[in-house]
């Protein structure tokens, strides 16, 4: 059955080609569950012809499941680098496996590594008072443990 539902996906995605997969697994209890995120977001209209593509091709007589599918959500941490991609120009946090963190305008996104940037106040080099500095990391997707986007309100 995972095969199955894998190549359903496979087709259902391949048809809009902004939708991609973050999550895939099925239950011992036939519980099919896929997340999906696009680069231009998702909307319900995408998860039902997802969702229609997958369950309309499967013989619910042969085989008893439930399907479930969902866009990732806003509180939800990037996954794969593509997810990154579509928010360049954001604002993230991000912890590291060394549980630093960062939190900074993503400025760089390729197959790799980001980079954040982030302004700062800092003590003058010589005399009184403070400077405000730019400041800039340059992280690899295997040491962040976590990155989410920080929504901000206007």
């Amino acid at each position: 059955m995972k095969e199955k539902v894998k190549k359903l996906l496979s087709q259902a995605l391949e048809e809009n080609k902004s939708l991609f997969l973050i999550d895939f697994s099925i239950t011992e209890g036939n519980q099919i569950r896929v997340i999906i995120d696009g680069d231009n977001g998702v909307t319900v209209k995408d998860c039902i012809s997802v969702s229609r593509a997958i369950e309309h091709n499967i013989d619910r007589e042969e085989i008893d499941f439930s399907l479930d599918v969902a866009s990732a959500g806003v509180s939800e941490p990037l996954s794969i680098p593509r997810q990154y991609l579509k928010n360049l120009g954001r604002n993230l946090k991000v912890r590291t496996k060394n549980q630093d963190i960062f939190e900074g305008k993503l400025t760089k996104v390729d197959d790799k590594e980001i980079e954040l940037q982030w302004k700062t106040r800092e003590p003058k080099p010589i005399g009184k008072g403070k400077v405000t500095v730019q400041k800039e990391q340059v992280l690899e997707y295997k040491d962040i443990a976590e990155a989410i986007v920080m929504i901000t309100f206007n």
